[in-house]
């Protein structure tokens, strides 16, 4: 038999990764990587594992969260207010500036307002202001009945809104047949805000026409109910036709856009009606917004005790 054939050794690769490189001489030179070490991780102290406990715990705490939208709240309501008038600031939520010094506020509506989710109504509140009263709109001239009223009239109060009703009224018209037509519309009860008539325009009359008239229906009123009605008028009206006639009967004024009512102290206002763009939850148009001139107190005593009727 021939000698088997040599089997060529084969060469073994090394169980490293060789590196070469040059030395000085020019030899190439082995460089082995070097093999990691393993690393044992020390545990953290107690005192550190207890500092993270309690920040989660003060970070997933309600009470926090309160404590920092509040502060956040204050502090962008402080940068917002910066060059605003103190006493006639802007509240974000009614998007309208309110007069302070007034601690009663309300609003009066009409069909224009269309409808009113009364419980939306009250439930609304910035800071110390919300909706305490509404005045609404009852009757017109002689035919008109708001075609809102008797919804208005019947769920404001359900949501705890003091109510008062209002009559538009129309001087070229009989005063005495104006106030009939309300009183047949409008169920006047104890816990009621007194009756209003609402003069804007001289509708074409004379001044002192317009004057006789108006008389005519704050009789008839009174006379019926018991109570005076309230004169509800623009301030520029108030001024030129009626200042000095009717000046024992308690005044609401319209008069916008100003941190005062630019009045005499002797003026016998008790509402001021001081925008005319007031947003109200609720209610899907703008809102008339006013404010009360007197305290708890004299607000209640303005309120109907009982009726002759």
């Amino acid at each position: 038999m021939p000698p088997a054939p040599r089997k060529t050794p084969v060469s073994r690769k090394p169980t490293f990764r060789k590196i070469y490189e040059s030395d000085a001489s020019g030899r190439p030179r082995r460089k082995t990587t070097p093999r990691k070490r393993s690393t044992k991780k020390k545990p953290w102290p107690v005192w550190l594992k207890i500092s993270i406990a309690a920040l989660l715990l003060v970070l997933l705490s309600p009470f926090y969260y309160g404590y920092v939208i509040k502060g956040s709240s204050s502090t962008w309501r402080w940068i917002r207010d910066i060059g605003e008038d103190p006493n006639y600031r802007t509240y974000s939520s009614f998007d309208i500036k309110i007069p302070r010094g007034y601690g009663i506020h309300g609003i009066d509506v009409s069909y224009y307002q269309g409808k009113i989710d009364w419980k939306q109504v009250k439930t609304m509140k910035e800071d110390d202001v919300k909706i305490d009263f509404a005045f609404i709109k009852a009757t017109e001239g002689l035919f008109k009945v708001d075609p809102y009223f008797q919804r208005n009239w019947r769920e404001a109060p359900k949501a705890g809104v003091i109510c008062g009703a209002y009559h538009f009224f129309r001087p070229q018209k009989s005063g005495e047949w104006q106030a009939k037509f309300f009183l047949q519309t409008v169920k006047i009860e104890a816990g009621d805000l007194p009756p209003v008539v609402d003069i804007e325009e001289l509708n074409d009359v004379t001044a002192s026409k317009m004057r006789v008239q108006l008389a005519e229906f704050l009789n008839y009123i009174e006379k019926k109910t018991g109570v005076k009605p309230i004169i509800y008028t623009g301030l520029s009206f108030y001024k030129d036709y009626l200042q000095g006639h009717f000046d024992e009967y308690p005044l609401w004024i319209a008069h916008y856009h100003q941190p005062k009512l630019k009045v005499s102290k002797a003026t016998n206002w008790h509402f001021w009606q001081h925008s005319d763009k007031a947003r109200i939850s609720g209610i899907n148009h703008v809102v008339d917004f006013n404010a009360f001139n007197g305290d708890s107190l004299a607000f209640d005593n303005m309120l109907i005790k009982r009726t002759n009727f």
